[in-house]
C-alpha cells in the first residue's frame, strides 16, 4: 500500500437534450455541416441579446432534484471571461456565486457496496465552439455549431479516492442523466465530458494537496487511466523531493500520459460578474414541485427494490438497472407475471418467479440480441410476451426445455401469444396423476425394460432411464418431478414384492 492517498473530484459537463441553444433559437443537431447552426448571438455580434431556454432550465432542475440538491429560487447567470478562438463572444455565459442547484449527492454501487459522493453544485452554462486542427498544417479551423449549446456542470466534492471509483461515479452520472431523459450521455459525441481534479496527500492526513486538473476526458476507460497516471506522476514527484505544481493538463490517449497545458487558473482570473443582459433566473415552488413530481424511479431506488424487495442477487440487479429501457422492460414483464413494481417485499414463491424472469431476460433474450447485434428496442419479443412465457414455465404448464422452444419461435417472429403457441403445439404438460401413473406402469411392464427394472434395487441411478422413457411415452408432456415421484413409489412397491 502506498504512503499516499489520492483525493479526486470530477467536473462533469452534460449536454442537455434540447432542440435549440441555451440563449438563442439556433439548432443543436450534432450531425451538421460546420457553422450550419449559428446566428448573431452565437457569434457575439453587437445588439444580439440572450433569451434563456426554459426547457434547458427544466432539465437542469430534474438533475438537481434527482440528486437532492437545494434549488435556488433566484439564481444568476454570470460572464466568465477568457480569450480562446472557440469562444466568439470573448466570454462564456455560466453561473458562479449563485448557481441553480447546490449540495446534493450522487449514489452508485462500487466494490460490492453502495457509495455516495457529495456535490458542490450543479449549474447551467453554454458550451464553447470547436477547434479543428488540420493535420500536418499550420491552420486551425473553427466550427461554432456547438457554441451556445446548453450544458449542466455537475461539480463533485473531493470525495473520490481511486481511479476505479471515479470511473464508476462517472458511469453513475451517465446512467442518471439517461434515466432522467435529459441527455443521451454519449461521450464519443461530447454529450458527456469530464475534467478530473487530482491531488495526493500522506495517508491519514486531512489536509488537501496541490490540485491538478486533467481536461476533457472522453471515455470511462480514459478517465480511469488518466487518473491512475496522474496519481503515479504526483507520487513520483513528491517521493523525489519535489513539489506538485497547480496546473491544467491534457490527456494524450495515444501515449497514455498527460501533458502540461497551462498553469491553473483561479476564479478571479475569469473576472466573473453578473451578465447585464440576463435578469436573475426565478424558479418558484410550483415549478420546482411540478418537475419533482414527474421524476422517474431512480437507478439506486430500483437497485434496492430489486435486491431487497424481489430478492435478486446484487449482480442481477446491477445489470437490470444499467439502462432505464432494460429495467422498464423487466418491470413490465413482472407485471404480466402478477408482480407489481411497487411491491416492497415478495413472498418466497414470487421471489422465485422474479428470479426466473430476470434469468430469461438477462441470459436468453439479451444473449440472443447480443448475438444478432441488436439492442433491446429491436427485440421481437415484448415484455408482456416474455412475462407470459415465464409464467407458463413457473406454474408448470410447460417445462424449461419447452420454454426454450417457444422462445425460439417467438424470437423468430411468431405472432401468437406464448399461451396460444403452447396450445397450438400441444405442449401443455400433463399433471393428472392418473394419466402419469398409467404411463409409468406401461414403461415398467414393457418387456424391453425388465432388465433395468431388476437392476434398479441395486442401482437407483437407473431412475433417470425410466423418467426418460415415460417422457418419451407422453411426448415430453408429463411433468418430470411428478414422473420421478411416481416411478420411485412404483419401483419401491415392486422391490418389496420381490422374494
Amino acid at each position: 500500500m502506498s504512503d499516499f492517498e489520492a483525493v479526486i473530484g470530477l467536473e462533469c459537463h452534460v449536454q442537455l437534450d434540447t432542440q435549440s441553444k441555451l440563449f438563442t433559437g439556433a439548432a443543436t443537431t450534432f450531425f451538421a455541416e460546420p457553422n450550419e447552426h449559428i446566428d448573431p448571438h452565437t457569434l457575439g455580434l453587437p445588439g444580439s441579446l440572450p433569451v434563456p431556454n426554459r426547457r434547458a432550465v427544466e432539465l437542469a432542475l430534474r438533475m438537481g432534484l434527482a440528486c437532492g440538491c437545494t434549488i435556488r429560487s433566484h439564481s444568476q447567470f454570470a460572464r466568465k471571461h477568457y480569450f480562446y478562438p472557440d469562444l466568439p463572444k470573448g466570454y462564456q455565459i455560466s453561473q458562479y456565486d449563485a448557481p441553480l442547484c447546490e449540495g446534493g449527492s450522487v449514489e452508485f454501487w462500487h466494490d460490492g457496496a453502495p457509495r455516495s459522493v457529495h456535490l458542490l453544485r450543479i449549474h447551467l452554462e453554454e458550451d464553447a465552439g470547436k477547434n479543428v486542427h488540420v493535420a500536418g498544417g499550420m491552420v486551425s479551423l473553427l466550427d461554432y455549431n456547438r457554441a451556445g449549446v446548453p450544458l449542466i456542470e455537475v461539480v463533485s466534492q473531493p470525495d473520490l479516492r481511486s481511479a476505479a471509483e471515479a470511473a464508476e461515479y462517472l458511469r453513475a452520472i451517465r446512467r442518471l442523466v439517461r434515466y432522467l431523459g435529459i441527455s443521451d450521455g454519449n461521450m464519443e459525441e461530447g454529450s458527456l465530458r469530464c475534467d478530473a481534479n487530482v491531488s495526493i496527500r500522506p495517508r491519514g492526513s486531512e489536509r488537501l494537496g496541490t490540485k491538478v486538473e486533467i481536461k476533457n476526458i472522453n471515455s470511462f476507460r480514459y478517465v480511469e487511466k488518466a487518473i491512475e497516471y496522474e496519481i503515479a506522476r504526483q507520487t513520483d514527484v513528491v517521493v523525489r523531493g519535489g513539489s506538485v505544481r497547480a496546473e491544467t493538463r491534457g490527456w494524450d490517449a495515444e501515449r497514455g500520459q498527460s501533458r502540461s497545458q497551462r498553469s491553473k487558473e483561479e476564479a478571479h482570473d475569469y473576472r466573473y460578474f453578473p451578465d447585464p443582459d440576463l435578469p436573475p433566473l426565478h424558479v418558484d415552488a410550483a415549478w420546482r414541485d411540478a418537475v419533482h413530481a414527474r421524476l422517474p424511479e431512480l437507478p439506486m431506488a430500483r437497485l434496492r427494490r430489486y435486491s431487497d424487495g424481489l430478492g435478486l442477487p446484487a449482480q442481477d440487479a446491477l445489470l437490470l438497472i444499467s439502462e432505464r429501457e432494460l429495467s422498464d422492460y423487466f418491470d413490465a414483464a413482472l407485471l404480466t407475471c402478477g408482480i407489481r413494481p411497487a411491491m416492497s417485499t415478495l413472498p418466497p414463491e414470487q421471489r422465485v418467479l422474479a428470479k426466473l424472469a430476470a434469468n430469461w431476460l438477462l441470459s436468453e433474450l439479451l444473449g440472443a440480441l447480443h448475438r444478432d447485434g441488436k439492442d433491446l428496442g429491436q427485440s421481437p419479443i415484448s415484455a408482456a410476451a416474455l412475462g407470459e412465457l415465464v409464467s407458463l414455465i413457473s406454474d408448470g404448464t410447460i417445462s424449461g426445455k419447452q420454454g426454450k422452444d417457444v422462445f425460439a419461435r417467438l424470437y423468430a417472429g411468431e405472432k401468437s401469444s406464448p399461451a396460444a403457441l403452447v396450445d397450438a403445439l400441444g405442449m401443455r404438460q400433463i399433471s393428472d396423476p392418473a394419466i402419469i401413473e398409467e404411463a409409468c406402469r406401461r414403461v415398467l411392464m414393457a418387456p424391453a425394460n425388465q432388465k433395468q427394472v431388476e437392476q434398479y434395487q441395486k442401482n437407483p441411478k437407473l431412475l433417470g432411464f425410466f423418467v426418460g422413457k415415460v417422457l418419451a411415452e407422453t411426448g415430453g408432456r408429463a411433468k418430470p418431478d411428478a414422473v420421478s415421484a411416481l416411478l420411485q413409489r412404483l419401483l419401491a412397491e415392486r422391490g418389496s414384492q420381490s422374494p
